[in-house]
């Protein structure tokens, strides 16, 4: 897994989801309404965007770097793409790195015919698979996970294609959404546990598949329903759709943080509003982290729902303290301290007729590093506030997570080397509280976590990794074996 990379924000404190997906079958202008479902996914891929359509004869495909309306906002471009099949993927980059090589859909010519496919996720033992093959003969284009699934279609010695990609997945671990075009038709299928989110949709008579609910009414689709982990859906030109489920019934752990930061919040994920999800979490906050105060003032954007549901909880007005550019692109890591730090001021800038002699409640979703949150409660400061109250709409973020989203290394985390109080001190905060876990799970709409079977992935926040990590365990090993072999040198 690639941990850092310069797409990420100034100091890389923000947790990023890697991909969303789009496919559609059936459709007159395939790659138009792709790209237009793409765009509603920007916001879980910044990088790169790449679309492949088949036209019933021919596959073809266009990648590029940057956002969508960058490479597919012409005419032109879509011409380029005809058919009535097409996917998409908007990227950021975790395994494998930038560059037009890794930049999805993956195609492949298989003895079967063409394949193409876009991933969204992460496969945890992708490094140990690639060795396999790479010994065995395969020859890699790319140095994305992704392609460790072709290779492994492509060796199987299943007869059809849907036995051919089964048998593949059953060797991979990690999460998975994917959207395959093959010159059958389309197939989408999640991972056992779902944790990387799919849904179906219908246009007219064409289906959509998409990482969100956004995406489908962008385009004008409704919503059928989610793709079920573990589900395997073929849909034909005719319009013919089949579900299989060839990994049997296992309990779902569908990724806890799509609710509190990577979905947009107008979407719906795993059956609920992800608004109304981030809003019970500033309820729940302002329940067990209460404080007296003057002003509740949300981090924008992504903390806006979580400050609502705090104000209404507590009674504490709601006010934008903090006033957020949206003209600003991607802050891309700068050569000196003084350049990053003006990052912050370039995208945040504080409203100082509002919080001058106020005692605010700042609130965020997340703290990563810590360094961002610092520069926040200090323009608080610096704009005159008299206290400075952090809460955040996620429990402490202490772990890395390897099924698709862009986490520092443990050390770098500053919940996975400090505790509240040191946290708090950190950051220069008067009080410094995070929603309990179980109270995350009370925003989602369960009645608390279950210890003995969570109904989400929370990894990133328990250490509870709800599959195996192989290639995580085996770069340990090797680091463990090359600080004997150095001490002993020593």
């Amino acid at each position: 897994m690639n941990l850092t990379h310069p797409f990420l924000d100034a100091d890389g404190d923000k947790l990023r989801e890697e991909c969303g997906v789009f496919g559609v079958i059936g459709a007159s202008e395939a790659a138009a309404v792709c790209a237009l479902g793409l765009h509603a996914l920007q916001h879980r891929g910044q990088e790169a965007v790449g679309i492949t359509s088949f036209d019933g004869a021919e596959f073809y495909t266009r990648r590029g770097l940057g956002h969508v309306a960058d490479n597919f906002s012409s005419g032109e471009s879509i011409s380029e793409l005809p058919g009535t099949m097409a996917a998409g993927h908007v990227r950021y980059s975790t395994t494998g790195g930038a560059g037009l090589r890794n930049v999805q859909p993956l195609y492949a010519d298989l003895a079967s015919g063409g394949f193409a496919v876009a991933h969204n996720g992460n496969i945890s033992n992708a490094g140990h698979l690639r060795t396999e093959l790479v010994n065995k003969g395969a020859i890699f284009q790319s140095t994305s996970d992704t392609e460790v699934i072709i290779h492994l279609v492509a060796t199987s010695r299943y007869p059809t294609m849907l036995d051919k990609l089964v048998d593949a997945l059953r060797m991979v671990e990690g999460a998975y959404s994917l959207i395959v075009m093959t010159p059958r038709g389309m197939a989408a299928c999640r991972d056992p546990l779902g944790i990387r989110p799919l849904v179906m949709g219908k246009l007219g008579d064409a289906t959509v598949f998409a990482s969100e609910t956004v995406a489908l009414d962008v385009v004008g689709a409704d919503f059928v329903r989610q793709v079920e982990p573990g589900e395997f859906i073929e849909v034909d030109f005719d319009g013919t759709l089949r579900s299989h489920r060839p990994f049997g019934d296992r309990p779902s752990r569908p990724c806890i943080f799509e609710h509190v930061y990577f979905s947009r919040p107008d979407s719906i994920f795993n059956d609920r509003s992800v608004y109304q999800s981030r809003k019970m979490i500033g309820v729940e906050l302002a329940k067990e982290a209460p404080v007296v105060a003057d002003l509740v003032v949300p981090v924008p954007d992504s903390g806006v729902p979580a400050a609502i549901g705090y104000s209404q909880e507590s009674g504490i007005p709601f006010e934008l303290g903090i006033i957020r550019s949206h003209y600003v692109g991607r802050t891309f890591i700068q050569p000196s301290d003084g350049a990053r730090n003006a990052g912050v001021k370039r995208k945040h800038n504080a409203n100082r007729a509002l919080v001058e002699g106020k005692r605010i409640v700042l609130i965020d979703d997340s703290i990563v590093r810590g360094t961002t949150s610092l520069k926040i409660v200090q323009m608080m400061r610096d704009a005159g506030a008299k206290e400075v109250h952090f809460r955040v709409a996620s429990p402490p973020t202490g772990h890395g997570c390897y099924y698709g989203v862009d986490t520092p290394e443990r050390s770098k985390l500053l919940a996975g080397r400090m505790d509240v109080a040191a946290m708090c001190e950190f950051i220069q905060a008067d009080s410094l509280s995070f929603v309990s876990i179980d109270g995350l799970y009370r925003a989602v709409g369960m009645a608390g976590r279950d210890d003995a079977c969570p109904q989400y992935c929370d990894a990133c926040f328990t250490g509870d990794y709800p599959t195996s990590l192989t290639d995580l365990v085996d770069r340990r090993q090797t680091d463990a074996q090359l600080s004997f072999s150095a001490n002993k040198v020593a």
